[in-house]
Order: structure tokens, then C-alpha cells, then sequence
């Protein structure tokens, strides 16, 4: 199924982009050996009196002690240092961080997740350049207040397949006789586990390219050759099926194209397949999202910015499918003890990292699921098929990786979003000050929206290029924006040129080459602000309008905006070689344009030389 903002985002970034040019980029993760990184800080904490869910089974009372980021002890009336700092725990559960097995990490993603007790999460795609970066990063002890992630780096697709969507240059493959080379390639990258595109898309409405069962049958004997787990993307009852006839090891989500059938779950029991449901998403595809509930909540809400607030609120924009299909193949997965595993698929539309896993595991207790069994899907069961052999149970050795909650989860799965302490490696996740800079984001964002609108914007007229330049009524003028400061050899030029649209008598010519590259994007970029990227309030405007003709292939607008993290929203459009006018209304964008930072214009995908002619840009 789509993944992170499959309609909206050509890509997604790791690091909120504040300079003038788009940030195309796929988000980084990290990829993390299960020994204690360097630099572990020395600390020693004891939990007292605390009910503990050890990962498997529930103590009624007990107290754990923490030294040097690892559990040292687990017991009653333990006999600690004097001096050594305490917490009572009296009429809370201690529990082991829990496990998102299923995410796509960008932004603040590996810093948002600790907040809600995710302190670890299974990236599912991802550049593999940033994965090392941050596994450097944390290897050396750095980073302990982001989640702790294992990924499956570049997934494996088909050309023009699932993952080559979002502008970023992959590799992609086309035979069985290509699987050994594809996936030691990943490996060299650092992949810890080889991720399978098998999904046409039938099962959304939509058709996209996949490869075939006999390759993927390649791709998964090439990774088991090299010790590497093969976790299948699969979108239908069939594609199910298919995948798990041919060895994979894991389903990366359930169908909702078909009720499930008994050859399905005999085929699961008979291969020890592993699944992780992902039912948060699925229920946003199916028009039954749950993300409303999660950002309506009063113990989670103040943690929530507004742009995670959105993304919780939204849903996929078409609908397909039928939710009650994979809630009942979680029963009857159950029924026969195939292992369940918690993961969100975040940050699709109606998720977001680290809120979401509260909601997924609301989603599998509605699908039959106890409590208790749904808190092993988010703790052991992940850490043991994953080999994370030093986390997700309370017991000596193993990190100290934990959430401290009120209430029993054991018996309401909601006394999860009641959060009263995360430690990671045994230091306690700075939740405050995360909580004050959310509010301060909220009240800036209130503020904005109350702001006067930009002095000239008022007309709507940004541009008609009749005086010859490439100059605008308000903010600031046009500039050339490629992919030149991400390493990329895109280019663009820009110029007025005679005979505009509507007989004026200018319009405004971009011309250039896309170069495939990391990231690949050439046009021009407009700044509604005084300075570039600072956020202007056009809410009283309802669209973005502008003549266009070109060489008839395809094209882009990205609109950035505050709220949304400094990544910007993207719409395809066509030039023509005659004049039309393009209309794109800022709901395609979600966005009220409260926040409005840029507005880029030109060329994304497909690569090659290009020329595009714009005329009369407005806000309508």
C-alpha cells in the first residue's frame, strides 16, 4: 500500500529544510548494533513497588534497578546503594519501551516517538546514505533522546513500482537473475532486512507496476543466503498469499481487498510467517481512520504540534477496500498463534509517529486481541523475530529501554496513553520541555493565523511579467531553485520572454535539465515573505493560479508551508504547447495557506531537458 504521504509528498526529509530551494530528500534512520553504544551514560535509578509487564507476563509488584543504561535487577525490596536515587511506582505499570514495527522516519519522527514511549522503531524505507549517519551518531552515544531504529534501506521494487513515487532515485529490479546482486547491494548499504515491494495496486483503485512472484521468490532466497530476513509489502488477499508461499519471512501489512480465507492462515501457520497488521493505516485507507481520536485526546493532545495534529486528522483521499477484512484476519490469525507484531505505518495519512502505536494497539484489541497479548505484539514479539536480542522485556541485561504508565494496560490497553516517564538506556526522555516547545509551536501558529495579509497581496496578482523582469507584487521576486545544494546536477534558467498568455506581452521561460540523481528537481521558486521561508498569512486566498505551455510532458508546484515541517506539498500538472490555465485549489496542498512560505513551479520527475513557460501567477 502507499506509504508515507503517497499523494501528497514527492519525498520526505529528515531535517526540517530551511533553505530557499525544495527539500526533496528521503527521510533518514538508523541502523544500530545490539551492542552498548559508546559514551552510555553511567546511571543508576531504582523503580519501586511498580506493577510490571516484563514483556510476556505481568508481576503484580515489584521493583527494577537501573545501572549504566541496563537493567541490573528485577525483584521485590531490592537492595540498592545507599544514596541511590528511587522512584515509588505504587499504582503504576512499568513496561518495556515499546516497538513500532512498522514506520517511515522523517522530520522529528526518531524525536516525537520517545515522547509517546516508542524507543524503538522498523523503518520499512529509507536512504541509506542518512541511515549511516545516524547510526554513526548513536553508535557513539549520541542521540539518546531519539528512538532507537533498525531499517530495510532502499526497499525492492520494480521500475516505476511502489518507492520510486517520491522523486528520489532508487535502484529497482526486473528478473530473478538480477535478486542476488540487488539484495548484496543493499546489504553493502547496511540494510538490516530486505524489503519487498509485491503490490500492484489493485487493491486501492490504482495501477502500478510490481515484479513478479518468481522474483520475489529470487529476491528471498538471496537474502536468506546472506542471513537476512525478506519482509513483504503486499496489498491483496493473493499478493498475501504469493509472498508467503515463496519463503518471505514477514508481512509488512495485511489486505483489504478480501475477506481472509483458510488457505490463507494454513499457509501462515505452515511457513512461520510473522505479520504485522497495521491496521492504523488500513483504516485510514478504508475511510475508518482512528487518527481523529488520537489527536483528541486529553493525555496525548499536548504533545501533538499542529502539523502532527493534521496528519492525525486526514485520511486517504480514496477510499477502497473494507476494514472489517483485516480486523477479521487478525482474529483468525490469532486463533492459530501466528505472531502479531504492533506497527503503524506512520506517517501516512491519519498517523504519525510514536501517537499512532497507542491507537494500533486500541485497533488490535477491537479485532480480538487481549491486552496483554497486544503489548507483547509492541514488545517481545518484535524484539525476538527482529533479533533485538537486547530489548523488549524487563530482565537483567537488557537495556533500560522503558515507559512508566498509570493505571494496568494488562486490562485497558488505553492506560497506555497515560504516560508518566520514557527512559531510554536509562535516561529519562525530556517529555517537558518536548510538551513546551509544542505549546510555544501552537501558539505560534495561532498567532499566524491571525496575521495581516502580505502589503500588495490583497489583488491576488503575484506576477504578469509584462514589465520584462521577473518580478512579483508582493514578497519576493523569482529565483531559480534546482537540486544543486543537495549534490544534485540539475539545472535551470530563467527569463522574460514576448508573448505571454492572453495576448500580454510577457511571460516568464524556464528552461533546463532534470538529472537523475538522489533527488531531482529544476523551476523557479517564489518567497511570499519579506525574507525567503518566513510564513505569511494568505488564509483569505483559496487557490493557486497560472497560465502555462511547454514541451507537453509533466510538472510540478510544491508549496511550503510552516506547519507541515518545512516539506513541501506537491501537485502534478501538464504544459501543453498551446496556453491553458492551471488552477490548483490549496486544499490539494492541505493547506489554508495561513503558514504559506514558497511556491515552487518546474520540473521533478520525469528527467531529461525541458522548457516551461509561466504567465499571470496569482492567489485566488
Amino acid at each position: 500500500m502507499p506509504s508515507a504521504k503517497f499523494f501528497s509528498i514527492v519525498a520526505i526529509s529528515r531535517k526540517k529544510v530551511f533553505a530557499a530551494t525544495p527539500a526533496v530528500v528521503v527521510a533518514a534512520s538508523l541502523l544500530m548494533s545490539g551492542a552498548q553504544p559508546a559514551g552510555t551514560p553511567s546511571n543508576e535509578l531504582i523503580i519501586r513497588n511498580a506493577r510490571i509487564f516484563d514483556g510476556t507476563r505481568v508481576i503484580p509488584k515489584g521493583d527494577v534497578w537501573i545501572e549504566n543504561g541496563r537493567i541490573k535487577s528485577v525483584g521485590q525490596d531490592l537492595k540498592a546503594p545507599v544514596g541511590a536515587p528511587s522512584i515509588d511506582a505504587s499504582g503504576e505499570t512499568l513496561l518495556p519501551g515499546l516497538i513500532d514495527a512498522h514506520t517511515h522516519v522523517w522530520g522529528d519522527a526518531l524525536k516525537q516517538a520517545p515522547m509517546f514511549g516508542v524507543t524503538t522503531e522498523l523503518d520499512m524505507f529509507m536512504r541509506y546514505q542518512d541511515a549511516q549517519e545516524i547510526k554513526k551518531a548513536q553508535s557513539e552515544g549520541k542521540d539518546l533522546d531519539m528512538a532507537d531504529l533498525r531499517s530495510a534501506g532502499t526497499l525492492v521494487t520494480a521500475p516505476k513500482g511502489h518507492g520510486t513515487e517520491y522523486g528520489l532515485a532508487i535502484p529497482t529490479i526486473s528478473s530473478p537473475a538480477e535478486a542476488q546482486a540487488f539484495v548484496d547491494a543493499r546489504i553493502a548499504e547496511g540494510s538490516d532486512y530486505i524489503k519487498i515491494i509485491y503490490d500492484d495496486g489493485k487493491a486501492y483503485g490504482t495501477t502500478i507496476p510490481t515484479i513478479s512472484k518468481q522474483t520475489m521468490a529470487a529476491v528471498v532466497a538471496a537474502a536468506h543466503k546472506r542471513g537476512k530476513m525478506a519482509v513483504a509489502h503486499i496489498g491483496s488477499l493473493q499478493g498475501a498469499k504469493d509472498a508467503i508461499e515463496v519463503g518471505a519471512d514477514g508481512l509488512a501489512h495485511l489486505f483489504i481487498d478480501a475477506p481472509p480465507d483458510p488457505e490463507f492462515v494454513d499457509l501462515a501457520v505452515k511457513h512461520h510467517i510473522f505479520v504485522v497488521p497495521t491496521l492504523s493505516v488500513l483504516a485510514s485507507i478504508t475511510g475508518s481512520p482512528s487518527g481523529e481520536l488520537l489527536a483528541t485526546d486529553l493525555q496525548l493532545r499536548s504533545y501533538l504540534s499542529p502539523e502532527v495534529t493534521a496528519n492525525l486528522r486526514t485520511s486517504f483521499p480514496r477510499h477502497s477496500g473494507n476494514f472489517n477484512n483485516p480486523e477479521e484476519a487478525v482474529r483468525m490469525l490469532k486463533a492459530r498463534h501466528v505472531p502479531l507484531l504492533a506497527g503503524t505505518d506512520s506517517p501516512n495519512p491519519g498517523t504519525a509517529h510514536g501517537v499512532s502505536i497507542h491507537g494500533e494497539l486500541e485497533l488490535l484489541v477491537g479485532a480480538g486481541m487481549t491486552p496483554v497479548e497486544t503489548l507483547i505484539a509492541a514488545t517481545s514479539t518484535p524484539a525476538t523475530l527482529f533479533h533485538l536480542d537486547d530489548r523488549g522485556r524487563i530482565a537483567p541485561g537488557k537495556r533500560a529501554d522503558l515507559l512508566l504508565v498509570k493505571g494496568d494496560p494488562t486490562t485497558d490497553i488505553k492506560a497506555t496513553r497515560d504516560i508518566v516517564s520514557v527512559w531510554k538506556l536509562g535516561v529519562q526522555v525530556d517529555r517537558a520541555s518536548y510538551r513546551a516547545s509544542v505549546e510555544k509551536t501552537v501558539q505560534q501558529s495561532e498567532a499566524q493565523k491571525k496575521a495581516p495579509a502580505p502589503p500588495g497581496s490583497e489583488p491576488g496578482l503575484i506576477s504578469d511579467f509584462d514589465e520584462g523582469k521577473p518580478s512579483v507584487k508582493f514578497g519576493q521576486d523569482w529565483q531559480v531553485s534546482t537540486d544543486s545544494f543537495r549534490g544534485g546536477k540539475s539545472t535551470a534558467e530563467m527569463k522574460v520572454v514576448d508573448g505571454g498568455a492572453e495576448n500580454s506581452k510577457g511571460a516568464l521561460q524556464i528552461t533546463g535539465e532534470v538529472v537523475p540523481g538522489q533527488v531531482s528537481w529544476a523551476g523557479v521558486i517564489f518567497f511570499p515573505g519579506p525574507t525567503p521561508m518566513v510564513p505569511v498569512n494568505l488564509s483569505r486566498k483559496k487557490a493557486i493560479s497560472f497560465w502555462t505551455r511547454g514541451d507537453a510532458r509533466s510538472y510540478c508546484v510544491m508549496a511550503f508551508e510552516q506547519s507541515a515541517g518545512y516539506i513541501p506539498k506537491t501537485v502534478a500538472f501538464n504544459a501543453e504547447s498551446e496556453w491553458q490555465k492551471i488552477t490548483l485549489p490549496l486544499s490539494r496542498f492541505e493547506t489554508d495557506g495561513h503558514d504559506l512560505m514558497g511556491i515552487f513551479i518546474g520540473a521533478c520527475t520525469p528527467p531529461g531537458h525541458f522548457m516551461l513557460e509561466i504567465d499571470n501567477v496569482r492567489m485566488e
